[in-house]
């Protein structure tokens, strides 16, 4: 049911000046800045050979990352994010087994333009989890 790490998203106050220097000291590939309002969040992506990092900045202040950014003020990771073939499938697993998502349970278009949902920190070991459908 679990797929490949997806990304891991590191919270910044500026997702374009965090990702350059991947791009000059690595050459790495650097997305463009991309706004997600139902998200509250803009986003910037390094792809890497493996995996991808995930800048992500708030969206306005009622921004999800907003709160983060204020206990974390320099940034830091936020989530990692893995793919599952079926989303609904993989939600009502995890729910079975007792875990919880967050928000009202129905998954919504993430960065890529697929369905994701988030997963309680308190029940992976303190990490926020991202599932995304591959």
């Amino acid at each position: 049911m679990l797929g490949r790490l997806n990304h891991v998203a590191i919270a910044v106050k500026d997702a374009v000046s965090a990702a350059k220097i991947y791009g000059s000291a690595f050459q790495a590939e650097i997305s463009d800045a991309v706004p997600l309002p139902e998200h509250g969040v803009i986003t910037v992506f390094v792809t890497l050979p493996n995996t991808k990092i995930e800048f992500i900045q708030p969206l306005g202040e009622a921004s999800p990352i907003a709160k983060f950014l204020d206990r974390n003020a320099d940034g830091g990771i936020h989530h990692v994010c893995y793919e599952v073939p079926d989303i609904i499938a993989a939600r009502d697993t995890l729910i079975k087994e007792g875990a919880r998502v967050l928000g009202d349970g129905q998954p919504k278009i993430g960065a890529h333009g697929k369905p994701v949902l988030f997963l309680h920190p308190k029940d992976f070991s303190g990490a926020l989890v991202e599932i995304e459908q591959s």
